[in-house]
């Protein structure tokens, strides 16, 4: 089986990630417009019907922007948890009564083809999840917005064949930022955001021969840089002597456009 993902925008402004099949997809969030979320599938040649669903991993606006057209217009269910929903549904926000499912943390269901499995995460919303999403003998696992890495987070995350994390920001370009105080400590903070370092130093104490893919996710506008990011994952490999095997491929993930296409089966 055919299996493709790719990241539609990926940052502060927008989060919308595609997983799919030669027949199915899901998406994973929904913070760009649905307008946005169809042209880009639609320049891939993925029609909007071949999408079972959408994964949402917190309420945060970055994350559920295009749900209420996405739900009215296309009739997708929106798949998060009852305290997640909970914060969604909102006066103003128009969702279809229709498109709810509520799904348990740590317990499997299948959609579109894959069991996927909601688990915690550590961010400042009332609750946020991360997904791994299986397919035969492969793992995708999604852990973005997150201040710390907690040990059942730990978990699914070495897990991964093709793993999503963020990288959010340089220490330094923060410190030395214009953010006010009370934003920087609240980044910085254990239900904030992970920095570069924090990310590459996990990446290196668990790489495996197992995780084949690394996208680094959630870039920020004023407080980091795609070069920046790299820069440190490769200081970091090179001062634990960690040399990749030649089959790991790593990507930074756009902040306002699709990646290219990555499979894992092709």
């Amino acid at each position: 089986m055919k299996l493709d993902f790719c990241s539609l925008s990926s940052g502060s402004s927008g989060n919308c990630y595609y997983l799919g099949s030669e027949s199915h997809g899901v998406l994973i969030d929904a913070g760009i417009s649905a307008t946005s979320i169809r042209k880009f599938l639609m320049k891939m040649d993925i029609p909007m019907q071949t999408i079972m669903g959408v994964l949402i991993t917190h309420n945060h606006i970055d994350h559920i922007k295009g749900l209420e057209l996405l739900t009215r217009k296309y009739n997708l269910p929106v798949f998060t948890t009852q305290r997640i929903w909970k914060n969604i549904l909102t006066p103003h926000r128009k969702i279809s009564p229709d498109s709810i499912r509520e799904i348990p943390l740590k317990q499997r269901f299948h959609l579109a083809g894959f069991d996927i499995e909601a688990f915690p995460v550590c961010h400042d919303a009332p609750e946020t999840i991360g997904f791994q999403i299986s397919t035969q003998d492969k793992k995708i696992t999604i852990a973005t917005d997150l201040g710390h890495i907690c040990q059942t987070a730990a978990l699914y995350i070495k897990a991964a064949n093709l793993l999503v994390i963020e990288s959010n920001y340089d220490e330094q370009m923060l410190v030395s930022g214009r953010y006010p105080h009370f934003l920087k400590s609240r980044i910085k903070s254990d239900h904030g955001h992970l920095g570069n370092h924090q990310t590459s130093a996990f990446l290196a104490d668990n790489i495996s021969e197992d995780l084949n893919i690394i996208c680094l996710a959630h870039l920020s506008k004023n407080n980091n840089t795609p070069e920046k990011v790299l820069q440190t994952l490769q200081q970091t490999f090179s001062e634990r002597g960690i040399i990749l095997n030649g089959q790991q491929r790593i990507f930074i993930l756009n902040r306002d456009k699709p990646t290219n296409m990555i499979s894992l089966i092709e």
